[in-house]
């Protein structure tokens, strides 16, 4: 067989849902088969196309296509200082395009190259957030009535209240700068609160979530750990920052709440301690981050040795594409856990045709070769580049300390 190799990269930026999206487009010398990747990192798109067709795109044309392990390796440490967001994502649209594109050759969907399907659907779980009560219980009610039966659970966001000029409660000093101010003792109380109140309208049988979102002190979050263990979760998310792993100690030697964690992950070295010590349940990184399928599927094995089961972040900032890549592992890995879900709305089912579908709670992927979703350049251009609010990134405590979002 003639060696087939990268003959152009392209980026693409599109935003059908108003969220800024980059895909990676491979052309091979092979006509008509290219393959497609997700390079999104919304906070910092335009940075990572730069990396892309920079950087990236010089260095691998006329490459073989098949050697996808050794592309990895070389790109990976090209840059020599490595391991970080931009540079991660640019590697995983480039990543996951070379995958699609090796799944297409065999005439294979990704998940029979890794070994084949451990399970036929995937479970999703999904969102409900609300001002009130009432607005929550029909965020829930909703799903419920979809066939959903993993809900994240929150009233207000992360931290409670996101906006902070609108507060009028929160006691604040004269001066204060803008932002998405909260109040870190108050929210553990309104979600204590609104637990009660889920479990005693919902029942036992649904099972909750929630995020921190790294937002309380290392002593706030083992005194709110052990005030949410009565409600049975089916994990905790994101209680501490990634610079504050070895704290995880100690949250697993005094509480029993499932605890996942990995979202902001970039680095190996962030997680080792973690899943070799199981001081964590779910291992929850954004695919893309970490820089695409090749590092996830070792990742996810070395999970498995340990009994740390996945939970992918699969939030509206992730291409339809991103999504159902990490799908295809979510299918093969006999460590699966659950997987974060945002549905796909018409939109961009016509900018990524060949979207997963979802019914009755579990999201069930096509078999066709590689990923089995792509994109319809036509579609996308109807959808361009949107200027993004990050107001929700400028997070501060009552006081006026910018925290980490």
């Amino acid at each position: 067989m003639a060696t087939v190799t990268i003959q152009d990269i392209k980026t693409f930026v599109t935003a059908p849902k108003g969220i800024n999206l980059v895909v990676v487009k491979i052309e091979t010398s092979t006509p008509g088969l290219v393959g497609w990747g997700c390079a999104t990192f919304t906070w910092r798109c335009k940075a990572v196309v730069v990396a892309i067709d920079e950087y990236l795109k010089p260095m691998l044309l006329g490459r073989n296509v098949a050697n996808i392990e050794d592309i990895w390796q070389s790109a990976m440490g090209s840059s020599y200082w490595r391991n970080g967001p931009v540079l991660n994502n640019a590697l995983s649209g480039v990543d996951e395009a070379l995958w699609d594109i090796k799944g297409k050759m065999a005439g294979m969907p990704l998940y029979d190259l890794f070994g084949g399907k451990c399970r036929e659907g995937i479970a999703v779980y999904r969102h409900a957030d609300g001002s009130c009560y009432e607005e929550v219980d029909d965020q829930i009610r909703a799903y419920l009535q979809e066939g959903y039966r993993y809900v994240r659970v929150h009233m207000g966001t992360y931290g409670g209240n996101m906006y902070g000029e609108n507060n009028s409660q929160m006691h604040r000093p004269e001066g204060c700068p803008a932002g998405a101010y909260y109040d870190p003792h108050g929210y553990m109380r309104s979600v204590v609160k609104l637990f009660e109140h889920v479990r005693g309208e919902f029942g036992w049988e649904l099972e909750l979530l929630h995020d921190i979102h790294e937002r309380l002190s290392l002593a706030d979050t083992l005194t709110f750990a052990k005030e949410m263990e009565p409600f049975k979760l089916f994990f905790l998310e994101d209680a501490l920052p990634p610079e504050q792993m070895d704290y995880f100690r100690y949250l697993r030697e005094q509480t029993g709440v499932p605890l996942a964690m990995g979202e902001l992950f970039t680095n190996p070295a962030e997680w080792r301690t973690a899943v070799q010590n199981q001081w964590i349940d779910f291992m929850r990184v954004h695919i893309s981050d970490i820089g695409g399928l090749t590092p996830a599927r070792k990742l996810a094995a070395f999970c498995d040795s340990y009994g740390v089961r996945t939970a992918f972040h699969g939030p509206s900032d992730l291409s339809p594409i991103g999504m159902t890549a990490q799908m295809h592992l979510d299918l093969a890995i006999p460590n699966f856990g659950i997987q974060e879900f945002s549905e796909f709305d018409e939109k961009e089912r016509e900018v990524f045709p060949g979207c997963p579908v979802c019914r009755d709670g579990y999201v069930y992927l096509s078999d066709k070769p590689g990923i089995g979703v792509e994109m319809d350049e036509a579609a996308a251009k109807k959808y361009p580049y949107t200027e993004t609010d990050f107001g929700w990134l400028f997070s501060r405590l009552k006081d006026g300390t910018a925290v980490r979002p």
